[in-house]
């Protein structure tokens, strides 16, 4: 199959993206290491919520966002990057909701790596690079 210029478009948003989910899955595990070793088990079990709630919702919009490509599919791209940011905050709110309703944490901790995990996300091509 020989790429063209959409498909290389899609590949470049769809490695960029690979590589954001798996720098956060990283960033996660490193969390739950140093928390579960100084703190214990809620600590840990608290910064894996944490991680799994950035980190799913960034996986369903990645799936979504990158299915189109190319100035001749200008508007469905933006109409999939729209739909795809609203799917993204409606798993956030549900996985917000239903860890805070099942789950015991701290949340502090689950907050910090939250937020570490959405930074580290954004910082990923500077760490990344070509």
């Amino acid at each position: 199959m020989r790429l063209t210029k959409q498909n290389k478009l899609m590949a470049a948003g769809r490695k960029l993206s690979k590589q954001q989910l798996l720098f956060s899955a990283l960033m996660t595990f490193f969390c739950i290491l140093i928390t579960y070793f100084f703190w214990g088990y809620i600590f840990a079990k608290s910064a894996l919520l944490g991680g799994l709630v950035a980190i799913i919702p960034q996986f369903v919009f990645a799936l979504r966002a990158f299915k189109y490509a190319g100035a001749t599919k200008a508007q469905l791209v933006v109409d999939t990057f729209y739909k795809g940011e609203k799917l993204k905050l409606l798993i956030s709110v549900i996985l917000f909701a239903l860890t805070f309703k099942f789950f015991i944490i701290v949340p502090i901790t689950f907050f910090t790596v939250f937020c570490l995990v959405l930074i580290m996300s954004l910082l990923t091509p500077i760490f990344m690079k070509h």
